[in-house]
């Protein structure tokens, strides 16, 4: 099976690689977004969302959840400074698994998620405010990975924009051009075909999510964790290899 996904996660890039690990991570972020809504009751990629709560919450008297919403978009930022440090440093120590890194932290952290599923459910009021920071974490982290090795071209939790490209470019592919002066109005095929792919990628994942959480609850999250890990194997048993030659 290696061979199929060597190099998602490798420092050597291709734009073919970063989109299939784009794909994957919008599966990853729309499964745990969908589904952490259904164990925690709220969804956690969305920061336009709460920091428009926090406003309301201001405005309404609310400091109590409007301090919680400050904190999960710190949470957020915090899981993208960490994506930004640990690659780094792994870029620095030429490290093949560099992207891996953030990676290996998202799963071990979904792993956390999934396994201590009872005890969120039997202490709610102690166990959800954290989880729901957890998660923040956790999209801030993922969104950071693809960001940073597309530069920018690619986002996993950032649908809002995703969709926004995808109807400029619909809207190019629908203009008729006349018989007019000046350079014809034509629609890059390929970021609509790359676009397009990543909302169903994360719609996908939603619906997984929410299904798997519907019918089998937290232990849904270690199929993520583990297909995250497998992603990140390969990078990192060269690492090893390289480091015992």
């Amino acid at each position: 099976m290696f061979p199929l996904i060597r190099g998602w996660t490798d420092v050597q890039r291709s734009p073919e690689t970063n989109l299939r690990l784009g794909l994957v991570l919008c599966f990853v972020a729309g499964a745990t977004n969908a589904g952490g809504f259904l164990a925690v009751g709220s969804y956690t990629s969305h920061m336009t969302g709460i920091l428009s709560s926090v406003a309301d919450d201001l405005v309404l008297g609310n400091i109590t959840l409007a301090l919680a919403g400050i904190v999960c978009l710190l949470a957020f930022v915090a899981g993208a400074m960490c994506t930004a440090v640990l690659v780094n440093w792994g870029l620095r120590q030429q490290l093949r698994s560099s992207y891996s890194l953030p990676l290996l932290l998202e799963s071990g952290a979904l792993l956390v998620f999934g396994l201590f599923g009872a005890a969120i459910a039997a202490w709610s009021q102690l166990f959800v405010p954290v989880t729901v920071v957890l998660l923040c974490f956790i999209m801030g982290l993922q969104n950071a990975v693809i960001t940073k090795i597309s530069k920018a071209e690619i986002r996993t939790t950032h649908i809002t924009g995703l969709v926004t490209d995808l109807g400029i470019e619909l809207g190019k592919l629908l203009y008729m051009n006349r018989s007019q002066p000046g350079t014809p109005v034509r629609a890059n095929r390929q970021r609509l075909r790359v676009h397009l792919a990543l909302v169903l990628g994360f719609f996908l994942g939603g619906l997984m999510g929410a299904l798997g959480f519907k019918y089998w609850g937290y232990i849904t999250t270690v199929p993520l964790a583990a297909l995250l890990w497998l992603l990140c194997l390969r990078p990192l048993l060269d690492d090893l290899r390289w480091r015992a030659a």
